[in-house]
């Protein structure tokens, strides 16, 4: 049995809005949700600016002793999970739970949790020897990454593969493409895919401030993501988390749910190269694509829509742009390439999630999201970049990519469900 992936939730915590509808909402308005640093005082950091989000535990349906145990990144996954369940309108009571599976990626686990309680253990820092003691009770779970995982697996009753995927900022897009590989070897009818963190702390920007990849955007906070502008002078900082409901197609249409998207192809591949380095050609990233259509069986005539990493830096806009004219030659200049993190920020091993959630609902509308705060375009950087205003587009097949320090580069191909007919084809 040929067995494929689909999408039939997704769930979501953004900058801009909690949930699915007002992270579109965002996206396809062209707003922008960058902006002066609130939670915490960022006034001695170079970089200043970030894309947070406006989240209320207790009002997204977290309960107190929830609140308690989970990490700021735990919170948005769990939250994130609930309604891409609840979207896809699967009875994951009725299921067999030794056939749910979890796959949830991120870069930098609980980094809000572990900031806060060594603040706490070590007064302030100025104690080099800290007293256990002070910490909170799950002070353990916070120094284990999968602990992520774990509490999504607890939220659905999933009892088969669970899986914390950290690769960097491809963490989300690898996060869904080991989701899709569990349903497509049988391993599970059923998966929760996706990925979540919540970086914007004062250890964070003090990493990205040493090696001056964020920008300073301290005049115009709302403006300060440009990514493939020809002013860009760095990325800016988010936060959030997209979990997807992926179900083995056949099932999923027996029971009669819409789908989103299927998963058509994914490929990752390293450079192998530099930590945070990328060489100007784009071969691997290039490769990265070139793989995924294979495994799509699909040529670059057939895609409708490339959703760029788009970071914001030179190096990346120029790798990016380099390696979409290397995979898709001529067509690279026909298709709409836009990038989202000028409106929601880079949340590093989440934007991956973050980015196919757009994709699915790309597709669903049949509309592109812009490339906000592109006005004077890079010269370098000569594509169709969709700026400042969506875009209203006939999209079948779909493309996202991602990169990451350690040379990850990774790709995903998305298209509009299949009828029964045209899957047997």
């Amino acid at each position: 049995m040929n067995r494929r992936a689909v999408v039939t939730g997704v769930g979501v915590v953004a900058p801009g809005g909690v949930g699915r509808d007002a992270y579109w909402e965002l996206l396809s308005s062209g707003r922008t949700a960058t902006r002066t640093i609130s939670l915490f005082d960022a006034s001695a950091f170079r970089s200043q600016v970030a894309a947070e989000c406006d989240f209320d535990p207790l009002t997204a349906g977290i309960t107190r002793r929830e609140a308690r145990r989970m990490d700021r990144a735990a919170q948005f996954a769990v939250v994130a999970a609930r309604e891409a369940v609840e979207d896809s309108g699967i009875d994951l009571d009725a299921a067999d739970p030794g056939r749910i599976g979890v796959s949830i990626g991120s870069a930098v686990g609980c980094t809000t949790g572990l900031e806060e309680e060594y603040s706490v253990l070590s007064d302030g820092g100025r104690d080099w020897l800290v007293d256990h003691t002070y910490g909170v009770p799950h002070l353990y779970g916070y120094m284990v990454p999968s602990t992520l995982a774990v509490e999504v697996a607890w939220q659905v009753g999933a009892e088969g593969p669970v899986a914390l995927v950290s690769t960097g900022c491809t963490s989300g897009l690898d996060a869904i493409g080991h989701g899709v590989q569990l349903i497509e070897e049988g391993t599970a009818d059923v998966v929760l895919a996706g990925a979540t963190d919540a970086p914007l702390s004062p250890i964070t920007s003090a990493c990205f401030d040493a090696i001056k990849a964020t920008t300073p955007g301290r005049e115009d906070p709302e403006h300060a993501s440009r990514p493939f502008d020809g002013r860009r002078d760095g990325f800016v900082l988010g936060e959030g988390s997209a979990v997807l409901v992926i179900e083995e197609a056949e099932a999923a249409r027996r029971r009669g749910a819409t789908g989103y998207a299927e998963i058509l192809g994914f490929a990752g591949r390293s450079n192998a190269f530099h930590m945070t380095g990328l060489k100007p050609d784009g071969r691997e990233m290039a490769e990265a694509i070139r793989v995924a259509l294979d495994r799509a069986r699909l040529d670059p005539q057939d895609i409708d829509y490339v959703n760029a990493h788009g970071s914001g830096t030179k190096q990346n806009d120029r790798h990016e742009t380099a390696a979409f004219k290397r995979s898709l030659g001529h067509r690279a200049y026909e298709i709409p390439v836009s990038s989202i993190k000028s409106m929601i920020g880079h949340s590093l091993g989440a934007i991956g999630s973050l980015e196919i959630a757009a994709c699915a609902l790309a597709l669903r509308h049949q509309v592109v999201p812009p490339t906000a705060n592109l006005t004077v375009p890079d010269p370098e950087c000569d594509l169709d970049y969709v700026p400042r205003t969506a875009r209203a587009h006939p999209m079948e097949r779909v493309l996202s990519v991602g990169s990451g320090f350690g040379g990850f580069q990774s790709a995903m191909v998305l298209g509009r469900p299949r009828t029964g007919r045209e899957a047997a084809a």
